[in-house]
């Protein structure tokens, strides 16, 4: 073997993993530590992907209320789905939901996933794009690239999950990546099922 005991034990810290599975994961690295946190990152994300169809019948709200001096009013709430109870209670779990409460209240998006989204808004977004590209004098065979470009902006503005966290000195990443990790460390189905945003004095 080329690794020790002591370095099962230091994946295991690193990474939240079973003895097994840390030793499982050093032997296919064949004993190189770095290489095996990115075969337990992928194991889980992976596993994270199979546990996506099981149901959440537990969760928490996370909240956040935004007072400032000069500025709106702002104040948020979102559902934070899990399958069991004593991951929803959980201090890690109730500090995500908090934080993308915050979040949501900074980015205000407008829906959670991209599924979300009505196909016939996509479709009048695509229509809009495209006429203004034409209007700009683009040649035909880089529109469709033009159009599905910033079809990707749109979602990047709008959609939670694609949303990059507002706040990168404490997540790097997307909201659906901050999700997906916490899927992961807490061996979970975990999911954003709902939010609602509050600003004084905004309208519909």
């Amino acid at each position: 073997m080329k690794f020790t005991a002591q370095d099962v034990q230091s994946l295991r810290r690193a990474t939240g993993a079973g003895m097994m599975d840390a030793k499982r994961a050093l032997e296919e690295a064949d004993g190189d530590m770095e290489r095996a946190k990115d075969i337990m990152r992928e194991k889980g994300i992976a596993d994270a992907a199979k546990r996506t169809g099981r149901a959440q019948t537990e969760g928490a709200v996370g909240a956040y209320l935004h007072r400032q001096s000069g500025r709106p009013v702002i104040g948020v709430l979102v559902e934070l789905a899990s399958e069991t109870d004593f991951v929803a209670k959980s201090e890690d779990f109730g500090k995500t939901a908090d934080d993308i409460a915050m979040h949501i209240a900074a980015a205000r998006p407008r829906w959670v996933t991209r599924d979300e989204v009505p196909a016939s808004h996509i479709e009048k977004e695509r229509s809009l794009i495209e006429a203004q590209a034409r209007n700009e004098g683009r040649p035909d065979h880089i529109i469709d690239r033009i159009v599905d470009g910033k079809i990707g902006s749109f979602y990047e503005k709008n959609v939670l999950y694609d949303q990059e966290y507002v706040r990168p000195e404490q997540f790097e990443g997307t909201v659906g990546e901050m999700v997906q990790q916490i899927a992961v460390s807490m061996g979970e189905n975990i999911s954003v099922t709902r939010f609602a945003r509050v600003q004084v004095g905004e309208g519909e």
